[in-house]
This record gives structure tokens, sequence and C-alpha cells, in this order.
């Protein structure tokens, strides 16, 4: 267990330092070159944590990192600039404009699925806010979090970005109950979450909580279905599943139930071979708490496809089940993982009314050529966020917040929205004295009229 000098971070931020442009540029460039001369063992500790490829290490966790600091430093410094909004006549003769004012010391949590982008990403906000903070990688993936500590050691001060390490259970409390952070991110489980916000509640800490949920994907008939279910098996097993924007079941018009199911065993084979164990492309489960779980879940429906599993290499192929009771435990929690409940509709009014039996999810996944259809699900659906005719993608712009709704999470970040996470609006109003009008100063007889004037 590591645990940072939170005090010399708190004197550090109450300095100054890192609040002008020049430092937060300059740190976002570090950090960028730092990464670029770990790159491959960053891609060497994400295989050995989680068997992912090259490509995929790449595509999903270090390139998504440089897209962000890229944006970030394009448009950093027209974000910090002070926005100027009007004044009403009550006021005169004033100005007002709003600054964006750094938090302070801030605590990233990151989760074991994607461990090394989870880190970076709010890291690249929270450094743009011109905030101190102190991260926690996760513990279950041991090797990026030593990179990741690598990392931040030779691009940083410890009492600038200081990196925690240890057990996730004892660490996080223990950090959280002895010092007041000035916000805490965390991404990960929402039991996990709700533990997060208890605490950071009690020293009235605000929060951003990435969690995730039931992600529900429906298929339309009026769709191209080999696209989709190319689309919709690449956003389904990419990590093994193990993704918090992953489809989570899927909801098929029952006149072309056999046909997608046709096409999405095709993509797996396409995608991962006939036997997925072989495949430099498929990764695996995180531990064995995790499979015995996953393995739990094969035996509440039937399998149309996959249910291989090899528990000695943390191993459970893409499978897609069906007769799955909804009350079962596949359909009463997040799956995070590669299984795939099938269930059918003949009206969206029914495809609409399993999904709202569930809390909100993370994201919401509608495969259609009609714009009608499309509006219905967006409209009648609360969700964080999705795609029509895709999967996972929105997760990818920079442009787009990123965050859940309800059980499914609490605040947004990517791009702007991370700077606007760590940061706080500041109002400002400057009153001119070249001029002083009595109205607004006592005795107020008389001028009840001029107030009503003002004050429409």
């Amino acid at each position: 267990m590591t645990l940072p000098d939170i005090p010399a971070l708190q004197q550090y931020f109450a300095s100054g330092e890192t609040t002008s442009y020049s430092f937060r540029k300059l740190q976002l460039q570090k950090l960028r070159k730092a990464i670029e001369a770990n790159e491959h063992a960053i891609m060497d500790a994400l295989f050995n944590d989680l068997k992912k490829s090259p490509e995929e290490a790449y595509s999903t966790e270090i390139g998504f990192v440089y897209s962000e600091i890229t944006h970030t430093l394009k448009h950093l410094q027209e974000w910090m600039r002070p926005v100027t909004v009007s004044s009403p006549l009550l006021i005169f003769p004033s100005s007002s404009k709003i600054l964006r004012d750094p938090l302070g010391v801030t605590l990233i949590i990151a989760p074991w699925n994607y461990p090394f982008q989870l880190v970076m990403a709010p890291l690249i906000g929270a450094i743009a806010g011109g905030n101190c903070a102190v991260v926690k990688p996760s513990e279950f993936t041991p090797y990026t979090s030593a990179i990741i500590e690598k990392i931040i050691a030779e691009a940083f001060t410890a009492n600038y970005i200081a990196v925690a390490t240890g057990n996730g259970a004892e660490v996080v409390p223990q950090l959280m109950n002895q010092f007041r952070f000035d916000h805490v991110f965390f991404t990960g489980s929402i039991p996990v979450g709700r533990q997060i916000a208890l605490m950071a509640a009690d020293k009235l800490v605000p929060v951003t909580l990435e969690l995730g949920g039931k992600s529900p994907c429906i298929v339309d008939k009026d769709v191209n279905l080999k696209v989709a279910a190319q689309r919709i098996a690449w956003g389904k097993f990419t990590n093994v599943g193990q993704t918090c924007v992953a489809p989570d079941y899927l909801l098929v018009h029952e006149s072309r139930r056999n046909e997608l199911v046709e096409l999405l065993e095709k993509s797996v084979h396409q995608y991962y071979g006939n036997d997925p164990l072989q495949s430099a492309d498929y990764g695996k489960i995180i531990n064995e708490n995790r499979y015995n779980k996953l393995e739990s879940f094969l035996s509440q429906g039937s399998i149309v496809f996959g249910g291989k599993t090899d528990k000695e290499k943390l191993f459970i192929s893409p499978t897609l089940l069906e007769n799955v009771p909804e009350n079962s435990p596949v359909m009463q929690e997040e799956i995070f993982g590669p299984i795939l409940p099938l269930y059918t509709f003949t009206h969206h009014r029914q495809a609409i009314e399993m999904v709202q039996r569930m809390p909100n999810p993370l994201a919401l996944y509608v495969f259609t050529n009609n714009t009608d259809v499309e509006k219905l699900y967006t409209e009648k659906i609360s969700f964080g966020g999705g795609c029509i005719n895709n999967t996972l993608i929105h997760f990818a712009n920079a442009k787009l917040p990123f965050g859940g709704v309800g059980n499914s999470g609490v605040g947004v970040y990517h791009g702007k929205f991370s700077f606007d996470t760590f940061t706080r609006q500041k109002s400002v109003v400057k009153t001119s004295t070249w001029i002083d009008p009595s109205a607004k100063y006592p005795p107020y007889k008389g001028k009840l009229n001029i107030l009503k004037w003002l004050l429409k």
C-alpha cells in the first residue's frame, strides 16, 4: 500500500502554481511525452492483465488518451477564458462575467476493465482544470498500475500528481476519511459507487460517478441485419464484454430473430475464428471471482451458441442466451462479460416496457432505418448516451458528454466536459464608480414605482 502526502498536494495547490495556462499546457505535454516513451510497456501491461492485443490496447486505451490530450491542448486556452454575460438594468453601471475556477486536490479512482484509459482521461481533465490530483489505479490490473505509477513519476512531482496503491477497499476509505478532497471522480460498479457517494457526502465533497447498468440493444425489423450483427458483436465482445457501455441484452423484432442469430454467430467466427480461445484478438476474464460469476450465468437460459469455458485460462467464449427469465440473476445485474441474453418483441411498446422495468441504462443502442422509431426510443427511454445503428462509438467523441443517469451515474466528462467537471463557475460583477444611482439605497419612500420598473 502506498498513500500519498495529501497535505503536500494541498500546499502546492494553495501556492497557485497549477493555475496558469502555460503550466497546464506544459503538464499535458509532459504527460503525452511520458506515455509515448512507455507505449510498448503499456501494451505489454495490458496484455499481461487482460490479454489485450496491441491493436486493441492502442485503439481503446492509448490512442484514446492521445486524442483527449490533443483535443484539450487545442481548446484549453479558449475554455479558460472568462465568459461575459449581460447585466440587468438593476445593477447598472456593472459588467458581469463567469470564471472557471480550479477545484483543488482531486481524487480519481479507476476500474480494471480499461485500466489505463480510465485513469488518464479524467486526469487530463483534472490537469486542464488547474488541479492537483491523487490517482488510484485498480489493484486487479497490477502490471498496468505499475506502468501508470512509473509514467506519473516521470512526468510530475509527487506534490502535484500522486499515485495511491493497494487494495481499494482499504485505501480509498482511508484517504477519504482522513482528508477532504475537493472532488472525487469514480469509475466502477454501482454498489461501490454508492459507498463512495456516502463517504463523500459526510464531508460535502462533490462527486462524479461513472457507473454502469443494463444497456439494451434494440433491433427493429427495418434494418440492415448484416451490418447490425457485425456492430453488435463488436460492441459486445470487445474486451470480452468487460465494457461498461457494452450491449447488456438484446431485443430483436421476432420476424428477424433467426436471421440475426445466424449473422451474429457468423460475425463472432469472422472476428475470433472457430476457437476464440486461440484468437489473438480475444482477451480473458479479469480474475477467478468474475469468471465464477459469469459461468453461473450460463445455466440461466438456453445457449444458442458459445458457452465454452476454461477456468484455468479465465476463458468464456462469446455466448448468446435465450429463454432467460427477467428475474434471473443474469438480468438483475450488469453482466460485464461475453454473455448476451436475447429477447424478441412484436410491438415497440413491449420493448420499451421491458427497458423501463429496469434502472436507467448507461447506454441505449437502437438499430432502425425508421426515424419515427428512432425518435420513439430516444424520447421514451432515459439513458446516459447511445447510438443509432451502432454501438460504443459515442464514447469516442470528445465533443459529446459521457455519463449516466440515475443508477448509471452522476456527472459527465470527455473533452470540455472534463474541463467543466474539474472546475467550478465563479461569478464576478464589476461596477463602475462614475455614477451611483440612489434608487437602490434607503430611504425607499417614494421609490416603489422605480423599483417595480427596474425589477420587471
